[in-house]
């Protein structure tokens, strides 16, 4: 088993991320997720998103990994109950309790142990195997080789899913009090404010207002500020190591990199069951999403000191999405589209559509809603066509390299 596990936000991008080769998708209700930026689902966009996934023969797993607390339980009890009726197939769990609620209130419903509840050792996976999980997420700071060899462990017992694309926290797999300690937003309940990725300096207690910079560099202090994990170019190792599933960090990401890096990774994986070697230009695909710089995280090796990014908290765009195709007429290769960023007549576009490969072309011509021609796309969301030099389909995407970068 080599799944591709997705991020999803909304329901927009559910359905991007599995028309774009993602074999599942892990998304967040609109209670116990821990992604409460994510736009999230209503539980009648719960039920279409399965019904969906379930159409292509694809899934769909529900987090409800909140560190709970007694005022959680009740309704928890419930969501349980609507999530295996609405035949999710699984639910995301990391409290022990939450765990032993959705035993007793939806016993049909799997369980996968969330990346929260902080597994780095083959008899914790155990443990949970041996309660009733289906699936444990491994936490972040395991090497391959500890993965190997919990793989060999627990062989059998239960599948394991781990992380190979996105974000790292610089805490114990995501557990964090900074936030809530700075914000009162409680990053364990899904309102995390990312305060390691801010800029701090050093004030003295009898000098209240004088502030001290910690100099990193000229550009100030970012001691927190790690990079994103992308093992796109060791996909043969990781499929050899017994890991069920390849999962993608990024629920609040947009549509865009959904669709960007779940292609180019299944692109990996495909091509490595084939037999064929890796090719590097899918590493130039991830890097055309929006992304801090990439490293291998724990995989290989203890973060060495350049795992952290000391010049700056900002990230790296070099591309922007300039249009989704929303309908295309193959007789007349018009494409009507729905505009994201300015783009003109005379810009080269590259074209992505799933489980395709991109194209480029030169924008020549240009109508607006009435059909009227006009030399550039500058407002947002604005109805617009297009001649394609190539047929697409719904829901593929022009991107543009961004001007300072072309």
């Amino acid at each position: 088993m080599c799944e591709l596990l997705a991020p999803a936000g909304n329901l927009y991008k559910l359905k991007i991320a599995l028309k774009y080769g993602a074999d599942a998708v892990y998304v967040g209700g609109e209670s116990f997720s821990l992604r409460a930026a994510a736009d999230n689902f209503t539980p009648g966009e719960l039920r279409e998103g399965i019904e969906y996934a379930h159409s292509m023969g694809k899934k769909v797993y529900v987090t409800a990994n909140i560190i709970a607390h007694n005022s959680d339980i009740e309704q928890m009890r419930k969501y349980f109950a609507f999530l295996e009726e609405i035949q999710a197939d699984a639910v995301i769990i990391s409290d022990l309790g939450a765990f032993a609620l959705c035993r007793l209130v939806a016993p049909k419903l799997q369980i996968h142990v969330s990346t929260q509840a902080n597994n780095t050792n083959y008899m914790s996976v155990k443990a949970w195997a041996d309660l009733g999980a289906k699936r444990v997420v491994t936490a972040r700071e395991l090497s391959l080789e500890e993965l190997r060899e919990i793989g060999r462990k627990v062989k059998g017992m239960c599948e394991l899913e781990v992380f190979v694309h996105g974000a790292m926290c610089v805490s114990y797999s995501g557990r964090c009090l900074l936030s809530n300690y700075m914000t009162h937003r409680d990053s364990n309940r899904g309102a995390c404010s990312h305060p390691c990725r801010w800029k701090y300096a050093l004030m003295e207690e009898k000098r209240p207002g004088e502030y001290f910079p910690v100099f990193e560099n000229e550009r100030g202090t970012f001691i927190m500020n790690s990079k994103d994990l992308c093992m796109i170019s060791h996909m043969g190792e990781l499929i050899e190591s017994s890991i069920a599933s390849f999962k993608i960090e990024g629920r609040v990401k947009s549509e865009f990199y959904v669709a960007t890096v779940v292609a180019a990774y299944r692109r990996a994986i495909d091509d490595y069951k084939a037999g064929k070697p890796f090719d590097s230009t899918l590493l130039d695909e991830v890097c055309k999403v929006s992304h801090r710089e990439y490293d291998t995280g724990f995989f290989y090796e203890m973060p060495p000191k350049g795992e952290q990014i000391f010049g700056s908290s900002s990230y790296i765009r070099d591309y922007n999405i300039a249009a989704i195709v929303r309908e295309y007429d193959t007789k007349t290769r018009i494409a009507r589209l729905e505009q994201r960023n300015k783009f003109s007549v005379g810009d080269e576009v590259e074209v992505i559509s799933p489980l395709k490969p991109y194209f480029k072309q030169e924008v020549k011509r240009l109508w607006n809603n009435e059909r009227e021609k006009i030399d550039s796309a500058p407002h947002a969301a604005q109805t617009i066509y297009m001649e394609m030099e190539q047929d697409v389909c719904e829901d593929s995407m022009l991107r543009m390299r961004k001007a300072e970068n072309r």
